[in-house]
This record gives C-alpha cells, structure tokens and sequence, in this order.
C-alpha cells in the first residue's frame, strides 16, 4: 500500500535488532545488511534444482483462507494490459506468470487439500528461492496494517491535524513514481521537502481528513492507508494518492540515538504513548523525515501497489524493481500469534501474493507482510521482525496449458482509480 514506510508496517520500530548467527558460526553474531542491493544483472530468484531443497508445502496447504481471492486479484492485475511492460521476469513471462496462477487457482478449486494438495502443488510448479540479502536466501520479514483512526471531515476543536490530498503540481509517471512538481515547458523539479511543505502553507485548502493526534498523521503515512472513524460513527477509508519524491529517515533511530527511548522499549504503542507524555516531541521528531504522503478517499479495502485489495495475511510487499509483480510466492518464518494480552512467535509457513510494494522495502533481503485492519493487525506488525526464507511458484514449463482465466468465477470488487500506495 503499499507503502514506503518507517521501516515497513510497525517494525520499522525495531532498528537496533540483533543480527542474525550463521549456522556454521554460532559463537559469531553477524549483522546482516538487509538492505544489501542486488548485483547488477543478477535476479533476486534462483530456481530450486535439488528436490530436497523445496519447502515442504503440507501445513500451509490445511490452511488457505482467502488464498483463492488473493489468487483473483493477482489474475485481475495481469488482466490489465498495462502489467505486460513489467515481464519478462528472467525466462518467465507474463503468459507464464498468469498460466501459473491460473493452475494455482484450479487446484485451490479442485477441492484437494493437505498432502495431496501438496503433493500436487510441488508435482505442478517449479520452486524459485529468493537470493536474499546473503546470497544464502535470507529475508528479513517485516508486518504493515491498517490503522483505525477518529477523524473528522471538518477541522475541529478535537481533530487539528490533516491528511492532505495530492496536489495539483505533483506529477507521477505511469508507473506511479514521482516525476517532481510541473514546471514551465514540461520540466520537473524535485517537490519540496516535508518542512517545506508544513511550513509554508501551500497545502492549506487541499485537507482531506482531521486526525486528533500528529503521530496518527505519521502512522497513516507510514502505512500508506487508514480507516477513519467519523463523529457520526461512519467508517471511512483513506489510502495513498502519492508522495513528494523525498526519501525515508527513520524518526525512531534518532529518538534511540537521542535517548528518548531505549531500542529494547520501541513498539508503536511505546510511540504512541512517550508523545502523549511529551506534548511538541512529536512534530519535533516528524519534521525531521523528509518524506510526505498524500492521500485520498477509497473504497472498501485498501489497495495496494497493484491497485487490487490487499488481503490479510496473503499479500507481500517487496521491491518491485527485482521480484515479479502479482505472482504465487510461500514464506517460511516466525511470525506472532495474539492471545489476550500475550504475543507469541510461531512457526508460519504460508502461500501468498506479491501484490504491493514499500520505500522501506528494497533489495532482496526484505519482505513486507499485510497483516489487516485495527490494533490487533497492528500488535502482530508491531512485532514482526524475522528471518526467514522467500520462494516463488511458477508452473513448470511443459504445463503451460492450464486452464484459462475465467475472470467471473471470481467476484472482485469494481477497480478503482487510485494509484498504488507506494509510500511505505
């Protein structure tokens, strides 16, 4: 949504975590750089060519609540004549893409399920590995949501702070990346910074929504959406329109780097709370992140880069410029699990759809998890900050007569004009 982020749903709470040990060298703790580039010329997957180095698929397959929706919207997308200019993806193309979700589709319809669902699953497509920030396939994983805010469509007495619509002057290319501000003669020039635009009143007239709080404000920018509850009980959403071409800096390294607060205290309810006990911190630590967001009104669920709904729990966000858009992916990691006031890691292992992207997400090593709507989705992000490894599934080369994308077997919702979230 999908995104840009402060470091990606909540987590980007956790700067300071402790690296990773290597297998080999437990005694050694090793910092991996996550956000490690990918080599020139290289692709962030690798095909799997050893049978026992394939994922074992069979818990996932007990489990596939709203699998097959996602499935849809990722079809819905390679639709559009418009995702053909993103593929080829190595010797993968976009028919390819498309026949491999179109397979997946049919065996989520067939009825099968655990082993043989799985057994069918691993006979039908190849497994690609993420090269990861290591070369070894490690990803790190990260939680995003979506808030559930008050607001109001008036300013005030209560809600003073806004969520502004995208400017006029702001121009973004067909791909959603910022082009800068509309000069003279068709040029461009870098669209001024979160300061400037605070500070010297040019947004004033272009309000969205009113929020209570200036930290909500941040959040909201940081997920890229957000559901605003009205005075009248009304629940409304707001997703991203744009942003002003700045990049990230994370305010939570300099509140640690500060000592306002310990690396082992951040959480968002931690930041949420120390800015309630230190009125002003807030808009003092924002103004220091160059990067804005615009949004706008949206309908039903939010959207993420692909302009389809995002679904909890099977949606991914990771960087558009190395992995192919829409496609079947599965993880394997820990991920927390809620119980009253209690959060627990677990062992996930799932499939999902790389439907979204995020400023925060860059490189191989990096991976973005949706995990839904409100403080509970919120408390999961929070505390997602794992390990673990990245696959793609796409449908093994002599398999490409799946059956044919029948779009009305699916009921999606109507699209939408909004542009993908690619603010976090």
């Amino acid at each position: 949504m999908k995104r840009e982020f402060l470091i990606s749903g909540i987590l980007f709470l956790v700067i300071f975590a402790p690296g990773c040990r290597t297998p080999q060298q437990q005694a050694k703790v090793e910092t991996l750089d996550y956000d490690r580039p990918l080599p020139p010329g290289e692709l962030a997957l690798r095909r799997i060519t050893d049978p026992a180095m394939i994922p074992d698929f069979t818990f996932a397959c007990y489990e596939v609540t709203e699998l097959r929706e996602a499935v849809g919207r990722s079809l819905n997308y390679l639709n559009k004549p418009s995702s053909r200019q993103f593929f080829p993806y190595g010797d993968i193309t976009h028919e390819h893409a498309a026949a491999s979700l179109r397979a997946m589709a049919d065996l989520l319809d067939s009825g099968l399920a655990g082993r043989e669902l799985a057994a069918r699953i691993r006979d039908t497509f190849d497994v690609y590995i993420s090269v990861g920030c290591d070369n070894r396939g490690t990803v790190l994983f990260t939680g995003y949501y979506t808030p559930i805010f008050a607001g109001s469509k008036q300013r005030t007495a209560q809600f003073q702070y806004p969520l502004y619509k995208q400017p006029a002057d702001l121009v973004k290319g067909d791909d959603g990346a910022i082009l800068g501000k509309r000069g003279a003669g068709g040029t461009f020039t870098t669209y001024p910074s979160r300061g400037e635009l605070t500070t010297s009143g040019q947004l004033v007239g272009s309000e969205l929504v009113w929020l209570s709080d200036p930290f909500e404000v941040y959040v909201a920018h940081v997920q890229g959406s957000a559901k605003i509850r009205l005075p009248d009980g009304q629940l409304i959403t707001v997703g991203y329109a744009a942003n002003n071409g700045h990049e990230y800096k994370s305010i939570a390294r300099k509140m640690v780097t500060d000592g306002a607060m310990r690396s082992d205290q951040l959480s968002l309810k931690g930041m949420i709370d120390y800015f309630k006990t230190h009125p002003g911190e807030a808009e003092r630590y924002i103004a220091q992140n160059p990067r804005f967001v615009f949004f706008q009104m949206s309908e039903g669920d939010p959207r993420g880069s692909l302009n389809e709904p995002v679904t909890t729990m099977r949606t991914i966000a990771t960087d558009k410029a190395i992995y192919p858009r829409a496609c079947l992916a599965f993880l394997s990691t820990d991920l927390p699990s809620v119980a009253g006031n209690s959060i627990m890691q677990r062992k996930f292992t799932g499939f999902v759809l790389d439907q979204d992207a995020g400023g925060a997400i860059r490189a191989p090593g990096r991976c973005d998890v949706y995990m839904g709507v409100g403080d509970e989705a919120g408390r999961r992000a929070g505390n997602t900050y794992q390990e673990g490894k990245l696959y793609y599934l796409f449908l093994r080369s002599g398999s490409l007569t799946a059956s044919p994308w029948r779009p009305e077997s699916l009921p999606l919702p109507a699209p939408v004009t909004s542009q993908a979230m690619l603010n976090r």
